[in-house]
């Protein structure tokens, strides 16, 4: 059984998880760009506060879609550049998997740091590279450790730590994996069995290169996990 190129999911929300329960107790939290509030569980211990532009619904014109779509559980409907709270108002922020829905990330950025006390944590997470999705509310491919790395001291935040997700191989196995669902979707088509063995293949070589690999993350990665600070 290849297990390569499934583990992106895991690997943000085991970071995501250690990431929040390390925080001291009593903190309010923004989960801004909450969608669902798929993390609310591992932030018991804080004032928790969601936020969204609560208007996408499951389904849309192009690309990847969820089918349907839950907004009920949010406490703040807004557009995330302009958060209708206070000035140093919080002690963390949480944005995941949500930057490259936004049409000016930076716009983001100044907001969080408007938000956050003098010392306050900015948890962020977004793809390396990814495809299209939930459409039309899809404005970037993605995001390197470049990105943060040039932008993120701009806006008065220091990195703490930087977790470049998966690597190479482990980006292409997932990719491979979606052959089937884009030859079927977009093209009508379903795989013979000698397509299908040759993905399996794939795997195979994928999965053993993958675990060898210690280097190729700046190459393309399944995504960047960032736990940064504003400075006091």
């Amino acid at each position: 059984m290849f297990t390569v190129g499934l583990n992106n999911l895991s690997n943000r929300e085991q970071w995501l998880q250690a990431t929040l329960k390390s925080l001291p107790a009593g903190l309010t939290i923004l989960d801004a760009g909450a969608g669902e509030c798929p993390y609310k569980k591992w932030c018991s211990h804080l004032n928790y506060i969601s936020q969204d532009f609560g208007q996408y619904e499951g389904t849309g014109e192009a690309g990847l879609q969820t089918g349907s779509w839950d907004n009920t559980k949010l406490d703040i409907v807004s557009d995330i550049v302009a958060i209708p709270l206070g000035d140093a108002s919080v002690d963390v922020i949480m944005c995941t998997e949500v930057l490259e829905h936004i049409p000016n990330p930076l716009e983001a950025l100044k907001e969080f740091q408007r938000l956050l006390k003098p010392g306050g944590f900015l948890i962020l997470t977004s793809p390396f590279v990814s495809f299209t999705h939930f459409a039309p509310y899809h404005f970037s491919t993605g995001f390197s450790r470049f990105y943060y790395q040039h932008h993120l001291p701009l806006f008065g935040f220091q990195i703490e730590q930087m977790d470049l997700s998966g690597n190479f191989f482990d980006y292409v196995a997932q990719e491979n994996r979606r052959i089937k669902w884009v030859a079927d979707k977009y093209l009508g088509k379903k795989l013979n069995i000698l397509e299908k063995i040759i993905i399996h293949l794939n795997l195979w070589v994928l999965q053993k290169y993958a675990k060898q690999d210690k280097s190729s993350q700046d190459l393309v990665c399944y995504g960047i996990h960032v736990l940064t600070r504003k400075k006091a």
